[in-house]
């Protein structure tokens, strides 16, 4: 486990969301939600399907904006600036910028078919990021060693299995050198026989002192290597803590009926 916890009880957060809402038409899904996360801190957010956890994910990315409320990273307000006394959203390079601050490892990959592992990696410092191709080259051949597929720099998506791609694909949320990394669910879309090494890689990952927020399934590693442990229920934060203490001895009714089924 990481030195986050200690880090909870002093400094500014590195992310701050303070009443969080968000709404698809008449279905509103993130309900008020206040967090605050802080460097090297790694948080697991537990919680039954439809309780708003990936879309809160994509609020921090800006994959989707916010209906109220505000995020922060590192002090900056995401997806906003004020203007005349009033909030306005920011235009695509302002947003585009501002991502760069979070890293995002998906379900499904979402790796360039066409492109080599190599190729995949470097796609977004050279091109959005305006990165010199040869430095980004070099950050991300130790990237790709740092996940243990130096091997497979000139392999395509298709010549490496799921756990070899969500691999790469955490590679790849590294190579925009982000201040946090974010994870929906990056053990969904495995067969069970290729979880482990992928979860092994996020807890080395959290041992090195990244910053990481991981929406999961996976109670072992949220015992294992979060700092905090964050249950949603129906777009609330229902209870937050130690792992010990939510997963153990949850406080909340709600908590004890979802890690029941776990049992």
């Amino acid at each position: 486990m990481t030195s986050g916890m200690a880090a909870v009880t002093s400094g500014r957060p590195i992310l701050r969301a303070r009443d969080v809402h968000k709404s698809f038409g008449d279905n509103e899904v993130l309900k008020g939600i206040d967090l605050d996360v802080f460097a090297s801190e790694v948080v697991a957010i537990l919680g039954p399907s439809g309780s708003g956890k990936s879309t809160l994910l994509r609020c921090f990315n800006q994959l989707e904006r916010i209906d109220r409320g505000f995020v922060e990273v590192d002090g900056e307000q995401i997806g906003y600036r004020l203007s005349g006394g009033r909030l306005a959203p920011l235009g695509v390079r302002a947003v585009a910028a501002q991502r760069s601050k979070m890293g995002m490892v998906f379900q499904s990959f979402n790796l360039y078919p066409h492109m080599t592992v190599l190729q995949n990696v470097i796609e977004a410092p050279v091109g959005v990021h305006r990165i010199p191709r040869r430095e980004a080259i070099a950050t991300a051949t130790d990237l790709i060693a740092r996940v243990g597929l130096s091997d497979k720099l000139n392999a395509y998506p298709r010549q490496l299995s799921g756990g070899q791609q969500q691999r790469v694909a955490i590679a790849r949320a590294l190579a925009i050198r982000p201040k946090v990394l974010l994870f929906d669910e990056p053990t969904s879309a495995l067969d069970p026989e290729l979880v482990g090494e992928v979860l092994t890689t996020m807890r080395d990952l959290a041992s090195q002192g990244l910053t990481m927020i991981v929406v999961t399934h996976e109670i072992g590693f949220a015992r294992e290597a979060a700092d905090r442990v964050v249950f949603m229920d129906g777009g609330h934060i229902v209870e937050q803590g130690r792992p010990d203490d939510v997963l153990v001895s949850p406080r909340h009714p709600r908590t004890r009926a979802f890690l029941s089924r776990f049992i």
